[in-house]
């Protein structure tokens, strides 16, 4: 592996123009494909397997053209003080909008609130639902133009009108902080680098392997079905992972030159060295990403394959454009131990070198690797405790900033109706088998009714055929409460006793019933994927660290900083600790795709550190250090450059707090604080301190594995003793 990566990292240097070149076409032919493909839309969101989905599909067969998946949007009016919404008045500039909404070309269907019952019992709020043909993302501009413009009217009137639904979903914008966290790593690139050029090969590499990588998914985003959201994760992972290799080679390369070796052979080593941790790392990244697969939501797949892809791109970069950059840059890029203009002199300083802050903290961690590790741990296990607490769901209307008008109008239908009328539920009677089924469907209908936590059950609703019937059923409780969920269970409970009686079939759907599916199957699913993206990884890090513990002390360590990174999630968004510095407006329960998301993505940022710290441990050691001393020199090599990276990955991900979106504000201060656990307290603490108890144990491999696995040579010993004879011949040559 080292000798292949160090003839790709000459070559590149060597062939510069002609990689540079092949980047900048790959750039040039994926932004042409995303400025001519249409414009994306919302991916289909769709959930294999679980009932609420088997009902839309029965809905679409039984009741055609009814768009049951397609937008939704509720109107909510609210009469000025001292009125009612039945005043002539009123009643009239409802009708108009009513009237206005219903000529939309997406448009399905439109109630009218008096026809329909739509008023609360006090008068004081009543509301329209409009139903779409597609979904809320795929709505034309037009459309939602056309539903504000209808709303506004009714405002002038006098009422207070807002609409709720996802009718008005758009796609997230993150804000100016992703701006700073980009600025932010540019700053800690030349604090660590000294020099302006070096600092920005690293920013300039992600940004081009992210411009391909987004540019390449909006290309084949109607070909593939990828939402217009796909692009956010890999934008947030692909900038992130590719400064963070781009500083390793880079950061390598000055360590070659500083040891007198010119720069073609610098280059060649640092991709053949460095460029080696790369790989691997990128591969966990790929694996754990791909992994997201085995939940079995397309949408989920699509995008963890979609960043998988710009991950992998980051990694060729890394390894080509890296060392064909450094060829441009020349001597403008200094050895490691040289300042640059930026910061001082261009010249070696002539003092002896002290020991840095990575070789005094690893010296001290060796000499005190008990306390340590008990502080590191119960440290992360504090943090863990409100994990314990943990309360899923995904995210409604309700958990909208308050100056929204979805928020504001999920407030009024609160207000006037009660908080289960946000989170209605759709029972779809299928008696396509029964001997009577308008009997199946009074059946169902007074069964619901006598259940805890029922407001209103509605008369059945029967198709054409009047084989199928829905039901719509408002529960007392809000949409996100465990109540609801309980309600659910139990109308189809209620349905497998039915089934045995009068062979109809009942199933429960709707927004509200699909997202109680969606974090059932989410948790179910967690332990088979930490089990196969774990486990992958873990067979891989022993090829690449040729050893048993060392491994399993990574997989160990990382379960404590993800654990810890779920407790202050739960802390800040469930319990709102810090609520007003994050911009959390409404605490509720946290996503539940955030767990899976985190265990995958955390995963494969994690073994990063892993990889880059302990590969230079495993390089001193095969060299000839003891244990103890090879874990200082891995920390006097690599301390600096991880911290780096880290700080850079933390303030990448920072970055997307300030998205208008919750899903996308909780994932970005997940993994920030993900980085932070699992940098500084478990790659900086717990595993030197492990590495140092466990001495040379920590590196045992069984005879009989040790025959049997491919050697990868991740150290760079085969390059060494190819470089030395190399060297050898020119001797002759010369001579």
């Amino acid at each position: 592996m080292a000798t292949f990566l160090y003839k790709i990292g000459r070559m590149s240097f060597r062939r510069r123009h002609f990689v540079a070149l092949i980047w900048v076409a790959l750039l040039t032919l994926a932004g042409v494909g995303a400025a001519s493909a249409p414009a994306a839309g919302n991916s289909s969101f769709s959930i294999p397997g679980t009932e609420a989905q088997k009902a839309f599909d029965l809905l679409e067969q039984r009741f055609p053209g009814t768009s049951a998946d397609g937008a939704t949007a509720r109107v909510v009016f609210k009469a000025p003080s001292g009125e009612k919404m039945t005043d002539p008045g009123n009643k009239a500039t409802v009708q108009d909008t009513v009237k206005e909404l219903s000529d939309g070309s997406e448009v399905v269907r439109v109630t009218d609130p008096y026809q329909a019952k739509a008023v609360s019992k006090d008068g004081t709020v009543a509301y329209a639902q409009v139903s779409y043909k597609v979904s809320g993302m795929e709505l034309e501009d037009s459309s939602r133009d056309a539903l504000e413009d209808s709303a506004q009217h009714a405002r002038k009137a006098g009422l207070t009108v807002e609409i709720g639904g996802d009718a008005l979903q758009t796609v997230p914008h993150t804000g100016t902080t992703e701006i700073i966290g980009i600025a932010v790593a540019a700053v800690v690139l030349v604090i660590t680098f000294g020099s302006l050029i070096a600092a920005g090969l690293p920013l300039l590499t992600a940004l081009v392997g992210v411009g391909i990588g987004v540019s390449t998914i909006t290309a084949l985003a109607g070909a593939l079905d990828l939402g217009s959201t796909t692009s956010t994760l890999a934008m947030m992972i692909g900038l992130a992972v590719g400064i963070d290799y781009a500083l390793f080679i880079v950061s390598r390369y000055r360590a070659e030159l500083a040891e007198g070796r010119d720069r073609e052979e610098a280059a060649g080593r640092a991709v053949g060295t460095a460029g080696s941790a790369v790989v691997f790392a990128g591969l966990t990244v790929v694996i754990a990403l791909v992994g997201l697969s085995v939940v079995n939501i397309p949408m989920l797949t699509k995008m963890g394959v979609a960043a998988a892809g710009t991950v992998a791109i980051a990694v060729l970069i890394a390894l080509t454009m890296i060392p064909a950059l450094l060829g441009y840059a020349g001597r403008r890029v200094k050895p490691a131990g040289e300042k640059g203009k930026l910061l001082g002199r261009s010249k070696k300083q002539e003092k002896p070198a002290k020991r840095n802050l990575g070789t005094r903290w690893a010296s001290f961690v060796v000499r005190r690797p008990v306390a340590v590790l008990l502080l590191g741990v119960i440290g992360l296990g504090a943090a863990a405790v409100p994990a314990a607490s943990l309360e899923l769901g995904l995210p409604d209307d309700g958990a909208q900033p308050t100056s929204t008008t979805q928020r504001r109008a999920y407030d009024l239908l609160s207000e006037g109706f009660g908080p289960g009328f946000n989170g209605p539920l759709m029972v779809v009677v299928d008696a396509q088998d029964s001997d009577d089924p308008k009997a199946a469907f009074t059946q169902v209908g007074d069964e619901i009714k006598g259940l805890k936590d029922v407001v209103t059950v509605t008369p059945p609703a029967p198709n054409k055929a009047g084989d199928t019937a829905t039901i719509t059923v408002i529960p007392d409780s809000k949409p996100s409460s465990v109540a609801t969920e309980d309600l659910v269970h139990s109308i189809r409970d209620k349905g497998a006793g039915i089934k045995a009686d009068s062979d109809a079939n009942v199933l429960v759907t709707g927004q509200t019933a699909m997202n109680i599916d969606v974090s059932e199957k989410l948790n179910d699913a967690l332990i088979p994927y930490l089990v196969l993206v774990v486990g992958l990884a873990f067979l891989l890090l022993i090829v690449v660290f040729r050893s048993i513990l060392v491994p399993l002390k990574a997989a160990l360590g990382f379960l404590l900083s993800v654990m810890a990174a779920l407790g202050a999630v739960v802390a800040v968004f469930q319990w709102g600790w810090l609520a007003d510095l994050m911009g959390v407006e409404q605490t509720g329960p946290v996503m539940s795709m955030m767990p899976i998301f985190m265990v995958g993505v955390v995963f494969g940022l994690a073994m990063d550190y892993e990889v880059f710290l302990v590969t230079r441990m495993r390089e001193a050691y095969v060299h000839g250090e003891k244990a103890g001393q090879a874990v200082v020199t891995g920390f006097r090599h690599g301390a600096r450059v991880v911290t780096a990276a880290a700080v850079i990955m933390m303030a990448v991900f920072a970055g997307f707090i300030g998205s208008s979106e919750s899903m996308v504000k909780m994932i970005g201060f997940g993994l920030a604080i993900a980085v932070f656990f699992d940098a500084f307290i478990v790659r900086m603490a717990i595993v030197p301190a492990v590495l140092a108890l466990l001495g040379r144990k920590a590196w045992w491999l069984p005879r009989w594995l040790d025959r049997a696995l491919p050697n990868v040579d991740v150290e760079g010993e085969g390059l060494r003793t190819d470089t030395d004879r190399g060297d050898q011949d020119r001797e002759l040559v010369r001579a």
